[in-house]
């Protein structure tokens, strides 16, 4: 599996993070994009794609697409940092943990989990805090749930 990235999330490496994500949930070599985005970005996005006002925190675009080699890229992760910053500020979580938090989320989904029904919320949620355990981040729900 290779993950590529060009830059870091505060003191979090986006790629060693979807590494970590993919690396027991991928069906083979993959890629995921992560992107940053301001305010007006963001609201744009969630307002196109969810129909939703305003900005939201992480957005997922999954996608198959065939890219070099036998790897799969799986999809887009957009996180709206602006968002992350007020979020982690109002739930008292560090700004690094809450990132890594919203990568997780968003790597998740492009790998089919979701949080419609409450069975699919704990299935997802319950990975998660699985997931940031491994990397060293405590249980986000346990603070305040921000899914």
């Amino acid at each position: 599996m290779e993950v590529v990235s060009s830059f870091a999330l505060g003191n979090v490496d986006p790629a060693r993070v979807a590494r970590h994500v993919l690396a027991g949930q991928a069906e083979g070599p993959s890629e995921v994009v992560v992107s940053l985005v301001d305010i007006e970005t963001g609201t744009a996005l969630n307002e196109s794609y969810r129909g939703r006002t305003g900005p939201t925190n992480v957005l997922s675009f999954p996608d198959q697409v065939p890219v070099e080699g036998d790897r799969m890229l799986l999809g887009d992760v957009v996180i709206c940092h602006p968002v992350a910053v007020r979020e982690a500020g109002e739930q008292g979580k560090a700004l690094d943990a809450h990132l890594t938090h919203l990568l997780v989320h968003g790597v998740l989904h492009l790998l089919g989990y979701d949080h419609e029904d409450d069975a699919d919320a704990t299935r997802m949620e319950g990975l998660e805090v699985q997931l940031l355990g491994q990397l060293g981040i405590a249980d986000p729900y346990r603070v305040q749930n921000c899914s």
